[in-house]
């Protein structure tokens, strides 16, 4: 069983996770997700989906998302290849981080991940052209419980390393409200 090294991040609900990388002459081999390691480090999360998404453009956004309870998500994020800026919102109204954030750069190279738990909202910028990150899920995707959050909230005071007029996001991105106007509803995690 691999050993994976667990920091809590500046929130410590959040984790910056490291796994093993062995090295030879012709390459390198991690195992990227070992449920037993993960438990025996204190995470012991049902993750039921994979999912996969490319950025070809430097600059794109994605995000931020959350799913409201019963089909909240844990996410388990790493870049296969690029670099991101990897950020996760304190979306519980009870926590003395609330409204906070996370920022940590993920990349191919760094192969750090990131536990976002249940209660943030989740969100990335890429860094390079041609990203891909791939996340794993403890809930499946369901439509009527999808959310978000609005990226650019000067609230939140995310550094995002693009202008909101040069950044690339989906229609329904930039239509996203501010942490001010989320219905209460969507911020009593827990309660």
């Amino acid at each position: 069983m691999s050993r994976v090294e667990v920091t809590p991040a500046a929130i410590p609900a959040v984790k910056i996770i490291r796994v093993p990388v062995f090295e030879d002459p012709r390459g390198t081999f991690s195992e990227v997700y070992n449920r037993q390691a993960l438990a025996a480090a204190g995470i012991a999360i049902g993750f039921v989906q994979d999912n996969v998404s490319l950025s070809r453009p430097v600059g794109t956004v994605r995000g931020l998302h959350f799913q409201a309870p019963p089909f909240a998500q844990d996410k388990l994020v790493r870049v296969v290849r690029g670099r991101i800026l990897d950020v996760a919102v304190d979306l519980r109204r009870n926590s003395p981080s609330f409204g906070r954030h996370v920022a940590v750069e993920l990349s191919g190279e760094n192969r750090l991940q990131l536990l976002v738990p249940v209660g943030f909202a989740h969100g990335f910028c890429t860094l390079a052209p041609d990203t891909e990150v791939y996340y794993k899920v403890s809930a499946h995707y369901a439509a009527a419980h999808d959310h978000g959050l609005a990226w650019d909230d000067p609230a939140l005071g995310i550094e995002w390393p693009v202008s909101p007029t040069e950044a690339l996001l989906s229609d329904k991105d930039r239509a996203q409200p501010r942490l001010a106007d989320l219905p209460p509803t969507l911020t009593a995690w827990g309660e």
